[in-house]
């Protein structure tokens, strides 16, 4: 059996660091203390650097067919160039078409990930509603080990969800166990004010933003929070990009509902000022929903990380290419929205945040992975070191710097929307199930050898600890 042993690094987890090495036994971690006998295993030297837990990216979209065109990042170049950043596993999302059997499009997505090089799981989009997609609802997490289902309240005429689609969904999923979660903009207003916007004459990427302001957001995620407070089901609400939505998950944390929050590498550093650059093809790069906003919506995400309002940090991964980008250069609407970022996700988070003290090197990690893998019911096996865990492990240098470039980026895309940013901390190694993926600028990932993971159902009395249905009285069960 292959062994290794990372010796001389400081270990980190969500709870705290301790100088410590970790022991691995083929695909997973067999001891962590300190000053472990090699015992013949390969040593891989983490001194004066940290030793954490892979990243997981609960929000990816690789190779997704999307606005007349394909993502450019396919699934070996999306988890190789994730790996090399410090991710080692990602949550992607099959995105059933319009009257499409979610079981078809699910395999589809199993079928083009097949390629990955990291490990992987999905969420998959519930885009209408029949029996046809409440049976696949049951197939999927009975037999295939998807434990989340995603609704889309924007992109009208397309895959938006309304809340018709909304209530029948996220009743099922209570039943089932599912986690629900949602894309919140309200689809409505955005297509009214898109038309609007354009037909004053506004055709370039600045239109995006104005059609998609704030308050659309904070709508759509208070609609989604209460109807999710009706029904009685947990509600994660993902890529949240201004105080609007904030304010509503707060609200409702607050008031001991389950509701949790996601928010980009990207919202928290890059401000809306992006889409009046001169340039049409730059700014067109920066087009992605929600939109980048004003500066104070960069402050109170931090706030809302920072507090724990926010729980996970993800990227939205999502590559469009210059030319694909154009496609919209008469009309903002048809820009492909997307951006990347996969492999800098865990550098920009590192720099801005620890680098700042706005967070703890623990805080990075669970903001990073053990949140996620505790949400979407991946933990203990992935976002912990703890011994019988997926050794998803990487080695990070808090020292070492790099500038962000697209030059220089194993991302397949012509742009990085971190282009020329300098950060602080940077991966030097990192394992997926004990295989040495990336070793200081060595590439060694393989086609076809991520894992596809299963995750399980959440337990049953979350629905009974849930259940608030507005017209009764909390019951015995109910209080615990």
């Amino acid at each position: 059996m292959n062994m290794q042993i990372i010796k001389g690094g400081t270990v980190v987890t969500a709870e705290g660091e301790a100088r410590a090495d970790v022991l691995i036994h083929g695909e997973t971690i067999a001891a962590v203390g300190l000053d472990l006998d090699a015992n013949g295993a390969e040593v891989i030297d983490a001194s004066g650097a940290y030793v954490m837990p892979g990243g997981i990216d609960p929000h990816t979209h690789m190779e997704l067919p999307f606005m007349g065109t394909v993502a450019s990042e396919d699934f070996f170049s999306g988890t190789t160039a994730a790996a090399i950043g410090g991710t080692t596993s990602v949550i992607d999302f099959v995105i059933t078409g319009p009257q499409q059997d979610p079981m078809d499009a699910y395999r589809d997505w199993r079928g083009w990930a097949e390629k990955a090089a990291t490990d992987y799981g999905f969420h998959v989009a519930i885009t209408w509603w029949s029996e046809t997609v409440r049976a696949a609802m049951h197939t999927l997490v009975k037999e295939e080990g998807v434990n989340s289902f995603k609704h889309f309240m924007a992109y009208k005429g397309a895959i938006m969800a309304d809340d018709e689609i909304l209530v029948n969904s996220f009743t099922e999923a209570r039943g089932l166990g599912a986690l629900c979660t949602v894309h919140a903009e309200n689809g409505e207003l955005v297509a009214r004010m898109q038309q609007e916007i354009f037909d004053k004459g506004i055709t370039g990427p600045e239109g995006h933003p104005l059609s998609r302001p704030p308050a659309c957001e904070g709508e759509a995620a208070n609609r989604a929070i209460r109807i999710a407070e009706v029904l009685g089901v947990p509600l994660y609400l993902v890529h949240n990009s201004c105080s609007d939505s904030l304010d509503a998950i707060t609200r409702a944390r607050h008031e001991g509902q389950r509701v949790f929050g996601e928010v980009l590498a990207q919202h928290l550093v890059i401000d809306d000022s992006v889409y009046r650059d001169p340039d049409w093809a730059t700014a067109a790069h920066y087009v992605m929903s929600p939109p980048f906003r004003a500066k104070k919506h960069q402050a109170a995400l931090w706030r809302g990380l920072q507090s724990g309002m926010l729980q996970t940090t993800a990227t939205d991964h999502c590559c469009f290419c210059t030319p694909q980008k154009a496609m919209g250069r008469d009309d903002f609407r048809k820009i492909p929205n997307g951006t990347g970022g996969i492999e800098d996700r865990m550098s920009v988070l590192w720099h801005h945040g620890v680098g700042t003290g706005k967070l703890t090197p623990s805080e990075f990690v669970a903001a990073t992975s053990t949140n996620c893998a505790k949400i979407f019911n991946l933990h203990p096996s992935k976002g912990s070191l703890a011994v019988g865990a997926d050794a998803d492990v990487i080695v990070w240098d808090p020292d070492a710097s790099r500038t962000i470039s697209k030059d220089t980026h194993h991302q397949n895309v012509d742009f990085n929307i971190y282009e020329g940013m300098v950060v602080q901390g940077v991966c030097k190694v990192s394992l997926s199930r004990g295989r040495v993926v990336w070793n200081d600028g060595d590439v060694r990932t393989e086609r076809g050898t991520g894992r596809y993971t299963k995750r399980k159902p959440f337990a049953a009395y979350w629905a009974s600890q849930l259940r608030r249905n507005a017209l009764a009285e909390p019951t015995a069960v109910d209080r615990g």
